[in-house]
């Protein structure tokens, strides 16, 4: 997505509100479900020129963004005090989360753009059906040994911290259940301690897609950046404000069919972008 000078400045009033409106309007998708809405944002930006790693880039600066204001407001209702006590489980997510979120950055900066596409476009429909998942079902402990439990913390956060990466998203959607389901944490507190394993894992991978011609998309398109970022907030806090109008059994599924034609359009940019 790029345009000279001339045509920006044209083009500035038109793009700025659409992009304010298009963020919001992501961030209240993502509200409604807990969530940031940046896999909602990722097929967004592609649709609007971005090349691939550009998206993710963009993305990932996006939810940065938004997982620093959330914090506070996360904190107001879930104390430190009841997130200490849980230290360790940060620990052990961390330990796979850091390397997986440089591994998956460098894969990503290393990818052929058709082939990013296509990777997108699964991971696409892979949170599609981790977010029926999640929302239908109720999560249990899993009660393993401690060394397995150390292990699988590890591996899901290798994990996890990859397709973070790929995806320039904050991986709560990902990190929430298996909090939930390897260490037996209340749904509350995995919320909180998903954002204290996202922050880290996530400065990691901007750290390393910094060493990428791509990174100076933030640059240039800087000021569609700011306002797509104070969209998304506002449409985050608004769609919090919106938590359960809309019932689950109606909302989640129409959620996951729009990332499913999104991965769609995405798979398409392999062979047509």
């Amino acid at each position: 997505m790029q345009t000279s000078p001339a045509t920006d400045r044209r083009a500035v009033r038109i793009w700025l509100p659409l992009a304010f409106t298009a963020g919001a309007a992501v961030g209240v998708l993502g509200g409604m479900i807990g969530l940031g809405g940046a896999e909602f944002r990722l097929p967004l930006l592609i649709m609007l020129g971005f090349a691939a790693l550009q998206a993710v880039i963009l993305n990932k600066a996006l939810s940065l963004v938004v997982v620093l204001t959330a914090l506070p407001a996360r904190l107001g209702a879930v104390p430190l005090s009841a997130l200490a006590p849980h230290g360790d489980v940060v620990a052990n997510l961390l330990l796979g989360s850091l390397a997986g979120a440089w591994a998956g950055a460098f894969w990503a900066t290393r990818m052929r753009s058709a082939t990013l596409y296509r990777v997108l476009a699964v991971l696409l429909v892979a949170i599609a059906a981790d977010l029926i998942g999640n929302h239908t079902g109720t999560l249990h402990h899993i009660a393993l040994a401690p060394a397995v439990v150390v292990t699988a913390g590890v591996v899901a956060g290798f994990f996890i911290g990859v397709v973070a990466a790929l995806m320039g998203v904050a991986g709560g959607e990902l990190l929430i259940p298996t909090i939930v389901l390897l260490f037996g944490t209340d749904i509350k507190i995995a919320g909180s301690l998903s954002l204290a394993v996202s922050l880290p894992t996530m400065l990691v991978a901007f750290a390393r897609y910094s060493r990428d011609g791509s990174f100076a998309v933030l640059r240039r398109h800087a000021r569609l950046t700011g306002v797509l970022a104070l969209g998304s907030i506002t449409g985050t806090i608004g769609g919090g404000l919106l938590l359960g109008v809309i019932p689950d059994a109606v909302l989640v599924p129409g959620l996951a069919v729009l990332l499913a034609l999104s991965s769609i359009k995405v798979w398409r940019h392999a062979t047509t972008g």
